[in-house]
């Protein structure tokens, strides 16, 4: 549920299409359709009541964090690489870590997500890219 997790936040936030979250469900629930979850999401024909059911029906207490993270930068790493404009890519990190759960976003390397873009108030450019570069390595092996 990691997985999906990551997707439908980053659906919530306009990251990935609606498409990107629904065939990603449907690769999950293939591998595992078994899983309650997955089937009520695989009903669920409301892309806003699937992402209110998945963010209320994750145990976030049991959640893999690293798990959860790995991918979280994964899918952030492309946007990151795709973004030209650092501005933009820190208001929308901004946005992503509100959007985050409460349990999780003072936990690193979520937390770099509220505070990276603070040096762009001076002008210094370089050191929030060092910022966020090193919040997407946080998982690297």
């Amino acid at each position: 549920m990691e997985e999906l997790l990551v997707y439908a936040i980053l659906l919530y936030e306009g990251f990935v299409t609606e498409n990107e979250y629904n065939k990603r469900l449907d690769e999950l629930f293939l591998s595992n359709p078994e899983n309650d979850d997955l089937l009520n999401l695989e009903w669920e024909t409301d892309i806003k009541k699937a992402i209110i059911y998945m963010r209320t029906h994750i145990d976030y207490k049991n959640l893999d964090l690293e798990q959860f993270g790995r991918i979280l930068m994964s899918k952030l790493k492309m946007i990151y690489a795709n973004c030209s404009d650092i501005k933009y890519f820190a208001n929308r990190m901004y946005r992503l870590w509100e959007s985050l759960p409460g349990n999780i976003q003072v936990i690193e390397p979520f937390w770099t997500l509220c505070y990276a873009d603070e040096p762009l108030s001076w002008g210094d450019e370089t050191q929030t890219r060092n910022i966020y570069e090193h919040m997407l390595n946080y998982y690297k092996d």
